[in-house]
């Protein structure tokens, strides 16, 4: 871990009253353009990170840094424009087309209509869907991957610096949840968001993530590049693997 990233968990404890504390003390940095891949069995805290990172929750105590600045001291609404985020569900809007709801955040951000439009023309090819074909369809006429596409699209849509994923790709099939994994890897090399993704699948963390670390009871245990996690001898940590 090194200091100055372009997000920082810095000693960040979390809890709710009465209840035992969700995170004890985690400090974790994310780098500029890399992946920050978070494993560890339900309940360890993963989500809570990625909900910290986006002032959905504030620390108990501690404190989370984006772009070198506190998350309290940032207007709420422009550090969620800030930050894309795609969930494992995609929270697609019914009622909207597929190109309505990938351009949604530009055209609440004030964007020109043209301007939108080629964005959302750029990035359903980025993703895979022809805009001739996939534009003008409901969310309920697309498959599960091509949904979650329409989700990662999205969350890109307004060239966000930072990407969350929580569990993106778990709802999906193996098969497409490998072609899907496969495809973000492709977008991330061209594009190098700066990532934190949330995922049960040890084999998924090792793919994306240039930095994994491993969550358990509330603590980091473990946080490094995928050989020096997979050689760890932790045995909270092997037990996992």
């Amino acid at each position: 871990m090194t200091g100055g990233g372009a997000i920082r968990v810095e000693r960040v404890s979390f809890g709710y009253p009465g209840r035992a504390r969700v995170l004890d003390e985690v400090t974790v940095d994310v780098a500029p353009g890399t992946i920050l891949a978070l494993v560890g069995p339900s309940g360890a805290g993963k989500s809570t990170i990625l909900k910290l990172i986006n002032r959905m929750l504030v620390p108990t105590a501690g404190r989370v840094l984006v772009e070198g600045r506190d998350t309290r001291d940032w207007p709420e609404l422009r550090l969620r424009r800030q930050i894309g985020y795609v969930i494992q569900d995609v929270g697609l809007f019914p009622h909207l087309s597929v190109a309505a709801n990938v351009g949604l955040v530009p055209t609440l951000e004030g964007w020109p209509r043209e301007r939108t439009g080629t964005r959302v023309r750029e990035l359903m090819a980025l993703v895979g869907l022809p805009f001739d074909e996939f534009a003008e369809r409901a969310p309920d006429e697309l498959s599960g991957g091509q949904r979650q596409r329409v989700g990662v699209a999205r969350a890109l849509a307004a060239d966000p610096p930072f990407l969350l994923m929580d569990e993106p790709f778990g709802a999906l099939d193996p098969a497409t949840r490998a072609d899907l994994r496969r495809e973000f890897a492709e977008i991330q090399a061209t594009l190098r968001k700066t990532v934190v993704i949330v995922t049960h699948d040890m084999a998924e963390a090792f793919a994306l993530g240039t930095t994994v670390g491993v969550l358990h009871g509330g603590s980091l245990i473990a946080c490094g590049p995928p050989a020096a996690i997979r050689a760890s001898d932790d045995p909270r940590v092997r037990k996992f693997l």
